[in-house]
């Protein structure tokens, strides 16, 4: 169930027996000289679409532009504060809720939204007023794009290629993949981020001079087709999971330790 495509009346009579909603969110960045910079947004949006499409849960309209500065040298990258981005995705959670809903499944694409996306679940459940949890799609196949892939990459690489090439194949530059290749980091060496077990590196521009890491050349649509669906079959599972789960187990147990007597008796 799209949100934006049904009437009031239509989600009322949804949170009358449900309680479920999928938020999709991604990125407006670069993704190497070769993928639209809304990669992020549209594989979250495709998958949500996707997943509530069988399920029927609810889904909001996709968050296009999320924690980005790390790739900022690029043209065209948009981004908002880490601060601003947990409490605008809060916000618009505790909307939700106000609605009837009490469990939240971020359909997320973008690595940068990760850990302020935990906080924001963490701050919902702490409070007793929704269930949150963030799912990335690639941290729920990783064995199968391990298995088709030589050199997936983190960013911008074969498997977000892949995934591209499925969705909407003429956004790709398919002429430009072996330039993206060569003008970037094949192999992701997360060594070369660090000095003496120190993170030195902020900025994607300091270890890719094209910002993308992997063998773009390795994808192809119908290896993006065949992710997708496998993710895809995650995230029904997920949500067939969450909805079944009653309420009172997924918020905190109460703080269990007796309190000190203080009276003196």
């Amino acid at each position: 169930m799209y949100l934006p495509h049904r009437a009031w009346p239509e989600l009322g009579e949804y949170v009358e027996t449900e309680s479920l909603a999928v938020v999709p969110l991604g990125s407006t960045e670069q993704h190497g000289p070769h993928l639209p910079e809304g990669t992020d947004s549209m594989i979250a949006d495709a998958l949500a679409r996707a997943a509530t499409d069988r399920t029927g849960h609810l889904c909001t309209p996709v968050i296009p532009i999320g924690v980005s500065p790390h790739h900022r040298q690029f043209h065209g990258t948009m981004w908002v504060d880490a601060p601003v981005f947990r409490d605008y995705v809060e916000s618009l959670s505790r909307n939700l809720t106000y609605h009837g809903i009490d469990r939240i499944v971020f359909v997320n694409a973008h690595g940068g939204n990760v850990a302020h996306l935990r906080e924001v679940g963490r701050r919902l459940r702490d409070d007793g007023t929704a269930y949150a949890i963030e799912w990335m799609w690639d941290e729920s196949i990783p064995e199968l794009i391990e298995d088709v892939f030589a050199t997936p990459g983190p960013h911008g690489g074969p498997k977000e290629t892949a995934m591209i090439m499925h969705i909407a194949n003429d956004l790709v530059r398919e002429d430009r993949l072996e330039d993206a290749r060569d003008g970037g980091m094949t192999a992701f060496e997360p060594a070369a981020m660090a000095v003496n077990g120190a993170r030195v590196t902020y900025d994607s521009k300091e270890i890719s001079e094209n910002g993308v890491f992997g063998d773009q050349t390795d994808a192809t649509p119908e290896i993006g087709g065949h992710l997708f669906e496998a993710a895809t079959d995650q995230l029904v599972c997920l949500l067939e999971w969450l909805d079944e789960q009653p309420f009172r187990d997924l918020v905190p147990e109460p703080h269990v330790a007796p309190k000190p007597d203080l009276s003196g008796t």
